[in-house]
């Protein structure tokens, strides 16, 4: 049933917002047509982007369209930057049956990045799930070739959970897949300042009645 629930997230860079027709054609735009595409280098890179009309790729989309104004939680949310999309922040069940998933984030406009944006949406994304969903943990899958996630995540308390050797192939290179994940019960300590992390999230995201902080 539909409502007046929209997510609208403001972190001190960027907002996670709803996303729209409009932001799914701009995604196809970052994904098959622009010219920057170096975000494709690193979010996967081992797996091979399926040829797609603007059509079939709306079609993907459109479960994640008809939640918006309901209170069924995101998959997907626009991250918003100088009032434009700028990247996407995203999760999937690795096992639904027992609340196991993995969330992600990419910056798809290169001129954002090293800026501080994923460093602002990461966490009030992870935030998020871990606050309309009933999971215990939260994780990430990436592979060794991507330093900056990694560090990313390790940032807001994930830790390395498992390292599968030489499981990617890019560019012609051997990887290591990187399992990375984080407790409900850790979140709350980091939210608190108790784990130790060179940003303070609470200055952003921690108190719902804080500047700053809209949802």
């Amino acid at each position: 049933m539909k409502t007046t629930e929209l997510v609208h997230i403001r972190g001190k860079k960027v907002i996670l917002r709803d996303l729209t027709v409009e932001d799914v054609r701009e995604i196809y735009y970052w994904k098959y047509e622009a010219d920057d595409r170096k975000h494709l280098n690193w979010n996967g890179p081992y797996y091979k982007l399926p040829p797609k009309t603007r059509d079939e790729f709306l079609t993907d989309y459109q479960e994640e369209l008809n939640r918006v104004g309901t209170s069924t939680p995101r998959n997907t949310l626009v991250i918003e930057a100088d009032r434009k999309l700028i990247g996407t922040v995203g999760w999937y069940w690795v096992d639904e049956v027992t609340n196991w998933l993995c969330n992600g984030i990419a910056i798809y406009d290169s001129s954002y990045w090293s800026g501080g944006y994923g460093t602002d949406a990461f966490p009030l994304w992870t935030d998020y799930i871990f606050e309309h969903m009933d999971v215990v943990r939260v994780g990430i899958s990436t592979w060794s070739g991507n330093e900056r996630m990694m560090k990313l995540a390790s940032k807001f308390g994930m830790i390395e959970e498992g390292r599968i050797r030489k499981a990617r192939i890019v560019n012609g290179e051997y990887y290591d897949s990187i399992k990375m994940g984080v407790l409900r019960e850790e979140w709350e300590q980091l939210k608190k300042g108790v784990l130790h992390s060179s940003y303070d999230p609470c200055r952003s995201w921690c108190n719902p009645n804080s500047e700053g902080y809209e949802r």
